[in-house]
């Protein structure tokens, strides 16, 4: 294994919008193989921020880690509408729900929203329909809680796949208010539909290329939504 380059976590607070960087890092791999380790303990490091409410994830009796199971909706965005590119403000929404989410009915779980890159969409993060793609996030999430000491939480990835190949998560009359979507009325959603740890502190967002830019972005505009963020 040799070093190619370290990942940090960041906090942020609602008083303040400077990012503490955690002492805390990941040493990867230049393979691919070692680019879904490294997204596994990414989410392993930082979701344990977020998931301090949860329960640790235990193996079944036989031995074998539980699978987590995936939905794909539609969310309406309303400050999508009548962007210039044309795309459709009904965005496609991926979401990971952790193994014990339909088995413990009254436990509520921390989330943490993913925003995928530039050319990408999160159609291809989570395997649907059996694409394939260098990273299967749903698989690489069930890795990390197999070791039973990352806690369980739902895991959810907007589209952000637009005409021009990518929204930059950012607000323009031509690609829509990303901002808005991803920040208010997406999380709004999801504490709607879900049974969410609706608070800062149960909230975490990351994101890779695009996403890492969108995932700064937002998170230092939005330190009232989430209290920790992560950029690959």
């Amino acid at each position: 294994m040799s070093a190619s380059r370290t990942e940090t976590c960041v906090d942020t607070n609602a008083g303040q919008v400077a990012l503490h960087i955690l002492r805390r890092y990941a040493v990867v791999m230049k393979s691919i193989v070692g680019t879904s380790m490294r997204t596994a303990f990414g989410f392993a490091i930082c979701l344990a921020l977020v998931a301090g409410a949860g329960r640790l994830f235990i193996p079944d009796a036989a031995g074998q880690a539980k699978q987590g199971t995936v939905e794909r909706i539609k969310v309406h965005g309303k400050s999508l509408e009548g962007n210039l590119d044309g795309d459709s403000p009904d965005r496609d929404v991926s979401i990971y729900l952790p193994p014990s989410y339909k088995t413990e009915k009254n436990r509520r779980y921390p989330v943490v929203y993913m925003l995928h890159g530039f050319t990408d969409d999160d159609a291809k993060w989570f395997g649907v329909g059996g694409v394939k793609h260098w990273i299967n996030l749903p698989d690489v999430i069930n890795k990390a809680l197999a070791d039973g000491k990352t806690r369980e939480m739902i895991v959810v990835m907007p589209n952000a796949f637009t005409r021009f190949k990518g929204s930059m998560y950012s607000n323009s009359v031509t690609i829509g208010d990303w901002e808005t979507f991803v920040t208010k009325e997406l999380v709004a959603h999801i504490d709607s539909n879900y049974r969410t740890l609706a608070q800062t502190s149960s909230r975490g967002l990351a994101g890779h290329s695009m996403g890492g830019y969108g995932t700064m972005r937002l998170g230092m505009k939005s330190p009232d939504v989430f209290s920790s963020i992560y950029a690959l």
